[in-house]
């Protein structure tokens, strides 16, 4: 008795490799024909792109509380200037930028006629509590706010965007800690 089959046991049948072919056609059908892929591709890039400008605006947003808060605390200057860049960062980086080496430079918007960070129409606008440790309060409660929202956008942002928003929400969290230590 051979322990090999013979050639026709040795083949599959002919009907397993007909259905397994009209399976594999029809599988191929489903997945390319039926979703209308362009329209939902083009809808889910325009969301993420609304999205994305969203925060970016918030970042800015957050980098004029900064810039407001050490035009009216110049003694927190050096404890705020490092969080500030990176939120400068962050929003150049929303704004489609790289992250690469930060200078000091805010956004072009809250330039005063100087040029001096801190001293344009976005720093003077936001209001600043008087007390210090109130300040730093009032920042770390905006950044907190921002981590927030990053947080909550993860569930629909696409996966590329969504890493990003948990990084920044990280570094967010990571600010209201270093704020919330300062104000102590």
């Amino acid at each position: 008795m051979s322990l090999t089959p013979s050639p026709a046991t040795a083949r599959p049948p002919r009907r397993s490799l007909l259905t397994g072919a009209l399976g594999a056609a029809a599988g191929a059908a489903v997945v390319s024909g039926c979703s209308g892929g362009d329209t939902e591709d083009s809808e889910r890039a325009a969301a993420a792109r609304e999205l994305r400008t969203a925060e970016a605006r918030r970042s800015e947003r957050l980098l004029a509380s900064y810039e407001s808060t050490i035009a009216a605390h110049e003694g927190l200057a050096d404890r705020l200037r490092p969080l500030r860049r990176t939120v400068a960062q962050h929003a150049r980086v929303l704004r489609g930028g790289t992250p690469g080496h930060e200078s000091s430079s805010p956004s072009p918007t809250s330039r005063g006629g100087d040029g001096e960070p801190g001293a344009g129409p976005a720093a003077r606008s936001r209001e600043v509590p008087g007390d210090r440790a109130d300040a730093l309060r009032a920042l770390a409660s905006a950044e907190r706010r921002a981590a927030d929202r990053r947080t909550a956008a993860l569930a629909t942002a696409p996966p590329e965007l969504a890493r990003l928003l948990a990084s920044l929400a990280a570094a967010g969290a990571t600010h209201v800690y270093l704020l919330g230590k300062d104000a102590a």
